[in-house]
C-alpha cells in the first residue's frame, strides 16, 4: 500500500519540471496537470484492485473474525443485562450504599479518636490545673506561678487573650478562675504581711506569711509568685493605697514624722518584723525647713525598699508608679504650693526648695521608684521650675478674687448730693470734658487695675504676662457680673442703672489710655500684645445700651401719660379739658422725675441728649395730636393755647437746664429754642402762636417761611385752615396756594 499511496510530486506532472515555484501557472499548463492527474489517478486505482484480488483470502478470514467478535460482544451484554435484572435490589445500588457506609464508618472513627484526644488533652489539663492549686496548697508558690504560666501557653496565643487554636473555652476559664484564685490569695497574702495600726500609728511588715494550715510563706516568695503570673501590680494595690492615706500623706502635711526601727519577734525567732512608727510633731504645723518634708519621705522610701520590696529594682517600679503620682500631688498641695512666694522679690529665695527637690527625685530615681528616663515623672521639679507662673497664677487668683468681692459688696445706688464735684466718686474724663459721679467698685477696681499694670512693668517675661491678662480679666470681670446683678434695676428706671452707665463710660475711657501709660514700662513680649483698646467698644456699648434703655422706659411712661388726653379732642368742655389738664400734669411730673433722677449724676453732655430726646418726644406728639384735629371750634382754640402754654410753663426750668452754659449755677437771661437738638419746641411753641391768628397771618407766615423753619409741613397748616376755618373763597385759595408751594 505504501508503493500505491506513495506521494506524488505535482512538478513531476508538468512538462517543464524547472519551473520556479513561485511563478503562477498558465491556463494550458492548469488543464494538462488536470489531465495528468485523472490518468495517475486511474493507474493507482487499478493497482489497489489487483493487491485486494491477490490477498482476497486474508481479507475474508480478517472480516469473519470481526464479525465473531461483534455477536460474542452482544451475547455478554445480553447475558449481564439477564442477571443485572434478576437480582432484587439492583446491585449498583447497594455497591453504592456500602460505599457510603464505609465512608461514614472512617469518619465517625476519625472523630472519636479525635475527640478521645481532646479528651486526654483535657484531662492532662485539668490534671496539671489541680497540680498548681496542690502546690499552691503546700506552700511551693513559685512553683504554682511557673506551672500556671506554662499552663496559658496551652490556651492563649497572647496576653490579649487571643484564642490559639481553641481546645475548648472551658479550658480557658478553668484558666482564668484558676489565676484569679491564686493572685487573690496572694494579694491577700500581702495585705496581712503589711499593715497599719491606726492607733498606735505604726506600720508593721513581717517578713513571714501564714497561709491557711501549711507553714509560714516568705513575704519575698509570694512578690515573686506575683510578679511570674503578672500581678505585682495588683498585689500592692491596697497596700500602696494603705502607706500613701496612712503614712505619706500625716508626714507631708507635716503632722507626724517617723521612726524606723528593725528587730526580731520575741514570740517568734524566724519571724522577722520591720515597723515604722509614726510620731507627732514636736514643732507646730508649717514650721519646719523646707528639707524635712523630704527627709521624711526618703525615710519611708527607704522602708518600702528595704522590708517591703526587699531592693528588687523591679518591684520598687510597679510600687512607685502606683503610688507617685498620689505621693507627688500631695507633695505639691501640702508644700510646694503653699511655699510659692507671695511677693515677685521673693521667688530668687525659692532656689533652695529647687535645689531639696531636684536631690529628692535623684533619689528616687537610684532606688527606681520614678524611671530616670521618662521626665514626665519628674512632676516636683516641674512645679518648682515653673515657679514663676505658679507665684503668677496665685496673685492672678487672689486678683480676681478681690475685683469679685469688690464688684459684689458694693452698692450702687447714691444718694443726690447738691455738690457733686464734692463727692467722694466724682470722676472726670480722660477724652472728654464730662464730668460725673461713678460707683466705688469702679474706681476700686480701677485702681486694682493700675496697680496690676504696675506689677507687670516690675516682674519677669512670665510672670508679666500672666499679670497682663489678669487685668484685662478683672474688667471683663466687672463686665460679666455686674449686668446680671442689676438686671432688675436696669429693667425700671432707676439710680442704680445711671451709676452703672457712668462706670461703663468711665472704664471704657480708662482702657482706651492703659498701654499708653505703661507700654513704655512693660517688658517686651508684653510691649507687643499689650492691648486694651479692643475690649473698650464694647463697655461704651454697654454704657449707650443701659441709657437708651432708660429713654425708653421714660417714652413708654410719657405714652401713656399722653394717652390719658384722648387725643385733646373737645377741650372746649370741662370734662375733656380736664383730662387734658391731667394729661399734661402727668407729663410734667414724669419730665421732672428723669430731671431730678439724671441731672446730678448723668454727664452735661449725656444728660442733654437725652432729656431733649424724650422732650422732643412729648412736644411732637402734642403738636401731633393737636394738628390731628379735623374740627375746632372758636373756644377749643383758646383752651388748646391755654394747654400748650402750661405744659410750656411747666417745663421752663427744664428747658433752661439744657442750655450749654459755662456754669451751671447761672441762669441765662433769655433762654432760646433749642432748634438743634429739641426742634418740636419751636413747632409747639409757634403751634400756639397760630392757634390765635387769622388766615391772613397764617398764609403770611406760610409765604415768608416761618412756619416752614419751625417744622410744620404744608399738609398739616392745610389740615388745620380746614379745621379752623370756615369752607370759603379765601380758605380755598389759601389752600391751593399752601398746596401749590409744597
Amino acid at each position: 500500500m505504501d508503493v500505491l499511496f506513495g506521494s506524488i510530486d505535482v512538478r513531476d506532472l508538468l512538462p517543464t519540471p524547472s519551473l520556479d515555484e513561485n511563478s503562477p501557472l498558465s491556463a494550458p499548463d492548469l488543464r494538462l496537470l488536470t489531465e495528468h492527474l485523472q490518468v495517475r489517478s486511474l493507474e493507482i486505482k487499478s493497482r489497489v484492485r489487483d493487491h485486494v484480488l491477490s490477498h482476497r483470502g486474508d481479507f475474508s478470514e480478517i472480516f469473519s473474525l470481526c464479525s465473531d467478535s461483534v455477536s460474542r460482544s452482544d451475547d455478554l451484554c445480553s447475558s449481564i443485562f439477564q442477571a443485572l435484572e434478576i437480582l432484587d435490589p439492583p446491585l449498583d445500588i447497594e455497591i453504592r450504599d456500602l460505599a457510603d457506609k464505609i465512608r461514614c464508618k472512617k469518619k465517625e472513627l476519625k472523630e472519636r479518636r479525635e475527640t478521645l484526644e481532646v479528651v486526654k488533652q483535657i484531662s492532662s489539663f485539668l490534671e496539671r490545673v489541680e497540680s498548681v492549686k496542690e502546690c499552691f496548697r503546700n506552700g511551693r508558690l513559685v512553683e504554682a506561678a511557673v506551672a500556671l504560666i506554662g499552663l496559658k501557653d496551652k490556651i492563649f496565643i497572647d496576653e490579649s487573650g487571643d484564642s490559639s487554636a481553641v481546645i475548648f473555652g472551658l479550658l480557658k476559664e478553668e484558666w482564668v478562675r484558676c489565676s484569679d484564685e491564686l493572685q487573690d490569695v496572694l494579694a491577700k497574702m500581702i495585705e496581712s504581711a503589711v499593715q497599719f495600726d491606726i492607733k498606735s500609728e505604726t506600720l508593721k511588715v513581717n517578713s513571714k506569711v501564714t497561709m491557711g494550715k501549711s507553714e509560714n510563706c516568705e513575704l519575698r516568695i509570694v512578690l515573686e509568685a506575683l510578679e511570674i503570673v503578672g500581678a505585682i501590680n495588683y498585689g500592692f494595690a491596697k497596700v500602696g493605697d494603705l502607706i500613701v492615706k496612712h503614712v505619706m500623706k500625716p508626714v507631708i502635711s507635716k503632722k507626724l514624722t517617723t521612726v524606723f526601727s528593725d528587730g526580731l519577734n520575741q514570740n517568734n525567732d524566724d519571724n522577722y518584723e520591720s515597723v515604722l512608727k509614726l510620731v507627732s510633731s514636736p514643732q507646730p504645723q508649717g514650721s519646719k525647713d523646707d528639707v524635712s518634708v523630704y527627709s521624711e519621705l526618703i525615710r519611708v522610701i527607704k522602708f518600702i525598699h528595704k522590708s517591703i520590696c526587699y531592693g528588687n529594682a523591679n518591684w520598687m517600679i510597679h510600687f512607685g508608679k502606683l503610688t507617685w503620682s498620689r505621693i507627688s500631688e500631695l507633695v505639691i498641695t501640702f508644700f510646694l504650693s503653699k511655699d510659692v512666694p507671695n511677693d515677685a522679690l521673693k521667688i530668687a529665695e525659692f532656689q533652695s526648695i529647687i535645689k531639696y527637690t531636684a536631690e529628692f527625685e535623684a533619689f528616687l530615681k537610684e532606688i527606681c521608684f520614678i524611671s530616670g528616663t521618662d521626665s514626665k515623672e519628674e512632676k516636683l521639679s516641674l512645679f518648682v521650675h515653673n515657679i514663676e507662673v505658679h507665684f503668677a497664677t496665685q496673685k492672678r487668683n487672689a486678683i480676681l478674687a478681690e475685683a469679685r468681692n469688690l464688684i459684689l459688696k458694693c452698692s450702687f445706688s447714691l444718694s443726690p448730693n447738691n455738690n457733686v464735684e464734692c463727692a467722694e466718686n466724682y470722676v472726670e474724663l480722660l477724652f472728654e470734658k464730662d464730668r460725673y459721679i461713678v460707683s466705688e467698685a469702679a474706681v476700686q477696681l480701677m485702681d486694682l487695675v493700675h496697680q496690676t499694670l504696675k506689677d507687670v512693668c516690675l516682674s519677669p517675661i512670665r510672670v508679666a504676662l500672666e499679670f497682663y491678662h489678669t487685668a484685662r480679666d478683672v474688667l471683663l470681670l466687672f463686665k460679666a457680673i455686674v449686668p446680671v446683678k442689676l438686671e432688675k434695676q436696669i429693667d425700671t428706671i432707676s439710680q442704680e442703672a445711671i451709676i452703672l452707665h457712668n462706670d461703663f463710660i468711665f472704664l471704657s475711657q480708662e482702657m482706651f489710655a492703659l498701654a499708653f501709660e505703661y507700654r513704655s514700662d512693660f517688658p517686651v513680649n508684653v510691649k507687643e500684645i499689650a492691648v486694651f483698646a479692643d475690649i473698650a467698644p464694647y463697655f461704651r456699648q454697654m454704657a449707650e445700651d443701659i441709657l437708651q434703655k432708660q429713654v425708653q422706659l421714660a417714652n413708654l411712661s410719657l405714652k401713656k401719660a399722653i394717652d390719658c388726653a384722648n387725643g385733646y379732642q373737645n377741650t372746649h368742655e370741662m370734662q375733656h379739658y380736664t383730662l387734658a389738664e391731667f394729661s399734661i400734669v402727668q407729663v410734667t411730673f414724669i419730665l421732672e422725675k428723669m430731671h431730678i433722677l439724671w441731672k446730678p449724676f448723668l454727664p452735661m453732655s449725656a444728660y442733654k441728649r437725652c432729656m431733649c430726646e424724650i422732650m422732643d418726644t412729648v412736644f411732637s406728639r402734642i403738636a401731633y395730636d393737636i394738628l390731628l384735629l379735623d374740627d375746632i371750634a372758636p373756644e377749643e382754640t383758646l383752651q388748646l393755647q391755654r394747654l400748650i402754654n402750661m405744659t410750656l410753663e411747666r417745663l421752663s426750668s427744664l428747658i433752661d437746664s439744657l442750655h450749654d452754659q459755662r456754669n451751671e449755677n447761672e441762669i441765662p437771661s433769655s433762654p432760646l429754642p433749642l432748634e438743634g437738638t429739641l426742634p418740636s419746641l419751636c413747632k409747639l411753641r409757634k403751634l400756639a402762636d397760630i392757634l390765635d391768628m387769622s388766615l391772613r397771618s397764617i398764609i403770611a407766615s406760610w409765604e415768608n417761611k416761618e412756619l416752614i423753619s419751625c417744622g410744620f409741613t404744608a399738609s398739616e397748616i392745610i389740615n388745620f385752615i380746614k379745621a379752623t376755618f370756615m369752607d370759603s373763597t379765601l380758605r380755598k385759595n389759601c389752600i391751593l396756594m399752601i398746596g401749590s408751594s409744597s
